[in-house]
């Protein structure tokens, strides 16, 4: 699933950091300590891989 903004694709970046134990996870704060929790290596892979190019920075729900 990619990401439907550049927040969200930095978020799950960080996330996906932490889960291949590059960053530290207490470093994580709100959607990517979330993300980092409830979702796989290779979902965020997806959602972090996505380009940032015609994204909003934000999407309000």
């Amino acid at each position: 699933m990619p990401a439907k903004s550049k927040s969200q694709q930095k978020a799950a970046g960080a996330a996906l950091s932490a889960k291949r134990g590059d960053t530290a996870r207490s470093k994580l704060k709100g959607a990517s300590k979330q993300m980092a929790e409830s979702m796989t290596e290779k979902e965020l892979d997806e959602m972090a891989s996505t380009k940032r190019k015609g994204k909003p920075e934000h999407v309000s729900h």
